[in-house]
């Protein structure tokens, strides 16, 4: 049967080496590191990576704006296969008329499904390039999470990945004391008795 002794790294005993107390302040160490400061810094990137996404977001609806067109282009003849899944969006020629200049044409992304004369809703940016319609909320706040997310367990891998090497040079020390203290005790056990 065995029997556990909880905190013997702490007591003074015998049998206690000094590289057993580094490896009790370290196992602390590590516990803190893990349980509070990989959730923090967690917490300050997500809310970084929050600010930046929603500086962004408010630039592009800066400079993006939305018009109403109508499919005027057919889509094209050959799919590819990522295009052939019905869910893609695909690019076509839409016109639309801007107040003071006119009907314009131009190249845009359609949804998957749009056929020839059909409205539309579509984002142009101020050089008239078809765009991406400007991140959300929900985006941002995506946005936020996964590098929230990520940073918290990349602080916890490396935290993980340093006390797994504090624990080898722990286990060499460790060793080599045992090997010292062996060598002052091992004449006394080992050397017939008379």
């Amino acid at each position: 049967m065995r029997t556990r002794v909880r905190g013997w790294r702490w007591r003074r005993n015998p049998l206690r080496r000094r590289s057993d107390v580094v490896e009790a302040w370290t196992v602390l160490v590590v516990a803190v590191l893990m349980f509070v400061v990989a959730p923090l810094a967690g917490v300050a990137a997500g809310l970084y990576a929050h600010d930046q996404a929603r500086a962004l977001a408010a630039a592009q609806r800066a400079e993006r704006h939305q018009v109403r067109a109508v499919v005027v282009g057919d889509a094209p003849r050959r799919l590819t296969a990522s295009q052939s899944d019905h869910r893609q969006p695909y690019r076509a020629q839409v016109r639309w008329t801007e107040p003071g200049k006119g009907v314009r044409t131009a190249w845009a992304q359609v949804p998957a499904g749009t056929r020839l004369g059909e409205p539309v809703s579509v984002w142009f940016d101020s050089r008239g390039r078809s765009v991406a319609p400007p991140a959300d909320d929900v985006a941002v706040w995506q946005h936020a999470v996964t590098v929230g997310l990520f940073a918290a367990g990349g602080t916890a891998f490396v935290v993980f990945l340093g006390h797994a090497v504090e624990r080898r040079i722990a286990l060499r020390h460790r060793l080599a004391e045992w090997e010292r203290e062996w060598a002052r005790t091992g004449p006394r056990w080992t050397q017939p008795r008379a």
